[in-house]
């Protein structure tokens, strides 16, 4: 039993290094150290889709109130332009967090967040589709690299494809009318292993999202120039273990002012524009830029073929889950 937990641990370990370095050799970032709370008068934080609560933490010597970050989001765009970061150059962070308003636990989803929270500059002009997808595909090639190396390590079985096959929300919808976003994400993972799925956030041709995106960092309602809706999307990949399709990670190109703008109109949230980050962005003071959430725990779990989040992380579980999982952390 001991030498199982070890061996777990050396894994995990492996993964998250290695992983950290072929992402940053991919896409030319930089590691840097990342917050644990935020202020929330500042407009950093996270809302995610707008109903979460944030946990508090009251700090008695400086008599305020903060909160710990549900991503890093906007605050790595605020910290490119705060350093001057130019085209091409990014950071990347281990992002720890706490989302207790999950709607609900299971073998992916965990109160405890951990992510590569990862941005990178880009020229103005480079606000598109074609970024978006290099960006993808850097990301996906990192996520290879590693399994090489895992293979070699490990004699690992896993096998991921070539490609990254790009398809987006409304295509999807056309191509699988009758079933919900889920069950589309779903089948076409199956089909082709590794997806990304672009587009999410507006509504669709039935007028219904895909899913619900926050207003105020990725890109959802900008035309890309073949004439789809939204600069983001998620990373899928296929588990034989969990008979599903994993996310692994979120991202896309950030709002410029018009969508910014607009997203917070239609998300019902103007009175966001007057926090200091979104004058900041509204003022010109923050560059374009690209960039998501990598989950680190999904990653190992998907890599090392584990069938729950927990075997990878320690977290709350229910007494169903710990019978039914004796291993968990």
């Amino acid at each position: 039993m001991k030498a199982d937990y070890l061996q777990r641990q050396h894994k995990i370990r492996f993964i998250k290094q290695a992983f950290t370095d072929a992402l940053c050799a991919e896409l030319s970032l930089t590691e840097v150290q990342a917050p644990l709370l935020t202020d929330p008068s500042e407009g950093v934080q996270d809302s995610l889709s707008g109903h979460e609560k944030a946990v508090k933490v009251s700090v008695s010597s400086l008599q305020t109130e903060y909160e710990i970050v549900h991503s890093l989001a906007k605050w790595k765009r605020q910290l490119l332009g705060r350093y001057g970061f130019q085209p091409g150059e990014g950071i990347v962070t281990q992002m720890k967090a706490l989302r207790p308003d999950e709607e609900r636990l299971s073998a992916v989803h965990s109160v405890f967040v951990d992510q590569w929270d990862w941005e990178q500059a880009v020229a103005p002009e480079r606000r598109t589709s074609a970024q978006l997808k290099e960006a993808a595909s850097a990301v996906y090639k990192a996520l290879r690299t590693t399994l090489s190396q895992i293979q070699m390590e490990y004699s690992s079985r896993l096998e991921l494809p070539r490609e990254l096959t790009f398809i987006s929300t409304e295509q999807l919808l056309q191509r699988y009318p009758d079933k919900s976003p889920k069950e589309r994400e779903r089948e076409v993972t199956k089909i082709h292993k590794a997806v990304f799925i672009t587009g999410i956030g507006a509504a669709l041709s039935d007028g219904i999202r895909h899913d619900v995106r926050a207003p105020d960092y990725d890109d959802w309602t900008t035309m890309d120039e073949h004439g789809e809706q939204g600069l983001n999307g998620d990373l899928l990949v296929w588990s034989d273990v969990l008979d599903d399709a994993i996310e692994l990670s979120s991202m896309g190109i950030r709002v410029d002012k018009t969508a910014l703008l607009h997203q917070l109109e239609l998300s019902g949230r103007q009175e966001s524009a007057k926090l200091p980050w979104h004058q900041a962005l509204l003022s010109g003071e923050l560059p374009a830029s690209v960039g998501g959430g990598i989950g680190q725990s999904r990653v190992c779990m998907f890599l090392m073929q584990q069938p729950h989040i927990g075997y990878v992380q320690p977290g709350v579980w229910c007494a169903d889950t710990h019978r039914e999982h004796a291993e968990l952390l």
